[in-house]
């Protein structure tokens, strides 16, 4: 993957999210957006990481508490 293809997906995907609004005005989107990429991230970082939350907290650059804090928040066992 190109250094710019995930920002590359997450602007096609605005445009969508935009284009879909159908002339309403947008709404809590920070916050949208974060909850829909957070949940996947920490899924997919867990598991690439074998369950083991310390090495996920390094490989995402999060005190280890703040991992567990948020995977609590998601309902995401390890």
């Amino acid at each position: 993957m190109n250094k710019n293809g995930l920002a590359d997906n997450i602007e096609s995907l605005l445009d969508q999210y935009f284009n879909d609004l159908a002339g309403e005005s947008p709404n809590d989107l920070y916050d949208l957006v974060l909850a829909n990429v957070e949940k996947p991230l920490l899924l997919y970082i867990m598991h690439y990481a074998e369950g083991n939350q310390s090495k996920a907290a390094e490989i995402l650059g999060l005190n280890r508490n703040t991992l567990r804090k948020k995977l609590k928040n998601h309902n995401i066992d390890t």
